[in-house]
């Protein structure tokens, strides 16, 4: 009598382990199958993967579950943060919030990216495409994730509409520069655009949009520094480079 009620706590035990095994069993058979990654303009699908799923493991629903909500997540050059979503155990989506960028300054061999405020947000041996040099601009030292140490901050404001029209416009060109009256003048292939100082920025940027199939393959200088957009009959003055 004493030996078979013994024996019962045993086998419940038993099944409970046994139960208990199976369960983990169940969860370390769980795999992400499919991965969507979203809000990605400068890194592939295949990218983000590779950095995100180094190992078999991060493979496994349960862990990526637990990492999300536990770790901190690795840094991703030109990404503010991401966030990995559960749409099912087996299909998961990346959401990356990458970081403003409208410009970059070359710097002891570097290339120092800031966003709208002007703020240094990655330092890379590499260009990124899509991204205009910014240059004459007068700074001391650089500092990582701090302002970009100009004479007047006001330029970012003025960096940032141009960057915008010219994205509006669907515009890549290959540098910006400013002179020593903080007037712009624009750079792409061997064409020359001098846009003056900022007023009347939306026309002169709408003007050269028109104009771009002319003058695209050409070699010279784009006058738009006297564009006023009062005029109907405003005529741009192009001249070419002279061949030595």
């Amino acid at each position: 009598m004493e030996d078979t009620v013994s024996r019962k706590p045993n086998r419940f035990l038993m099944v409970m382990v046994l139960l208990f095994l199976v369960a983990v069993i169940a969860v370390l058979s769980v795999n992400v199958r499919q991965v969507t990654v979203t809000g990605n303009s400068r890194y592939t699908q295949e990218e983000i993967v590779n950095l995100l799923f180094q190992k078999k493991l991060d493979w496994n629903s349960a862990y990526l579950f637990w990492k999300e909500k536990t770790k901190e997540h690795i840094q991703i050059p030109f990404v503010e943060d991401y966030r990995v979503d559960f749409l099912t155990p087996f299909d998961v989506e990346i959401l990356l919030h990458e970081k403003s960028v409208v410009g970059y300054v070359a710097y002891m061999g570097s290339y120092m990216y800031f966003d709208k405020d002007g703020i240094i947000v990655e330092s890379t041996d590499q260009q990124l495409e899509g991204i205009p040099c910014v240059s004459g601009l007068r700074f001391g030292q650089i500092v990582l994730h701090q302002p970009l140490p100009v004479e007047d901050a006001g330029v970012f404001e003025e960096i940032l509409n141009l960057t915008q029209l010219l994205s509006i416009r669907q515009l890549e060109v290959d540098k910006i520069q400013y002179d020593s009256k903080g007037e712009a003048s624009l750079y792409f292939g061997n064409v020359e655009v001098i846009l003056g100082d900022g007023s009347q920025m939306d026309g002169k940027i709408s003007l050269l949009s028109n104009m771009m199939p002319q003058i695209r393959d050409l070699d010279g200088t784009l006058y738009l520094d006297n564009f006023d957009e009062t005029k109907t009959d405003m005529i741009s003055t192009f001249k070419k480079n002279l061949k030595n």
